[in-house]
């Protein structure tokens, strides 16, 4: 798994339990599209660092075990610092296929022998 890749996988774990922390590990392997065993050792590595809080809810030896992850405060700061590196990553590809894209049109027009207008 490649730094890029892994940043994402994190960003994307952060920003769903910060919208809803009374997912399943499960509900979260689908709603990422990741094994559950991924899942299950992101989260970890996440509560290790203290970006994600597990707490569990269940407090009868007869009762479902519930667990809710809970964002914390560094989660957060984390969540923010990941989506603003994300959005500028993103800015720079639109750049990129823009300016690309120009590149293209303006190639085609001139084998084409049309007038450039934008």
């Amino acid at each position: 798994m490649n730094e890029h890749s892994l940043r994402e996988d994190i960003f994307n774990i952060l920003r769903i339990l910060s919208s809803n922390n009374n997912l399943t590990q499960r509900d979260l392997s689908n709603h990422l599209g990741f094994s559950l065993g991924k899942t299950n050792y992101l989260i970890r590595e996440l509560a290790k660092k203290g970006l994600v809080k597990i707490k569990n809810f269940s407090h009868g030896d007869h009762k479902l075990k519930r667990i809710s992850y809970i964002l914390t405060p560094k989660g957060l700061k984390e969540k923010t610092e990941l989506t603003y590196h994300f959005l500028k990553s993103k800015q720079q590809e639109y750049n990129r296929l823009r300016e690309e894209w120009e590149n293209l049109r303006v190639t085609f027009r001139q084998k084409n022998g049309l007038i450039l207008r934008k």
